[in-house]
């Protein structure tokens, strides 16, 4: 068949379900059949009054009041009642939310503090640090190897401060290697 042939069908049968459909639909609404038509047995309650059974819900609110409470929203069991004296341990509080990031490593200085020693015109103190071969000599307060700053030098500790995270940490004094304690 041609394609033309199979169009023209085609609005044939359109209009002849169009009819069909229209007839059937105009009988239903001429005979006034319905859902209440089909069933004569119904019958509306008789209520000359209707009005709230508050003395009902009274009733209802005190018998809920007993017993167990379950959710009935979650499949686990219900939880065992307590003793008498007894109390019910506390779940541990779940975190909500995003966790927060974990906290930076500590500070790691690529120097070691060997010893101080004082200025005698200024009284102010200076660190000796090696790093690899070189030797650093630091004033209290300056920087160096690019990203350190010296804040305070102690008896055997010195605080350092990271220039970019403002991050501290104390570094002990040790002992150079090659020399032998007590000589």
């Amino acid at each position: 068949m041609s394609r033309r042939i199979q169009i023209y069908l085609l609005i044939i049968l359109g209009v002849i379900f169009a009819g069909v459909l229209y007839n059937t639909l105009r009988n239903d609404a001429s005979t006034g059949s319905g859902v209440l038509a089909e069933n004569s047995s119904f019958q509306p309650l008789d209520i000359q009054e209707p009005s709230l059974h508050l003395d009902r819900l009274e009733k209802l609110r005190k018998r809920q009041g007993s017993g167990p409470h379950r959710n009935i929203f979650v499949a686990a069991a219900a939880p065992t009642p307590l003793a008498p004296g007894q109390q019910a341990a506390k779940p541990p509080e779940r975190f909500v939310g995003p966790k927060p990031p974990p906290p930076p490593p500590p500070l790691q200085v690529p120097a070691e503090f060997f010893g101080y020693a004082t200025r005698r015109a200024s009284g102010k103190k200076v660190a000796f640090f090696t790093s690899g071969d070189d030797v650093l000599v630091v004033p209290e307060g300056d920087f160096f190897l690019g990203r350190y700053r010296l804040v305070h030098i102690g008896n055997d500790t010195a605080d350092i401060e990271e220039l970019g995270t403002g991050r501290h940490t104390t570094v002990t004094m040790v002992q150079p290697p090659g020399e032998a304690g007590g000589q």
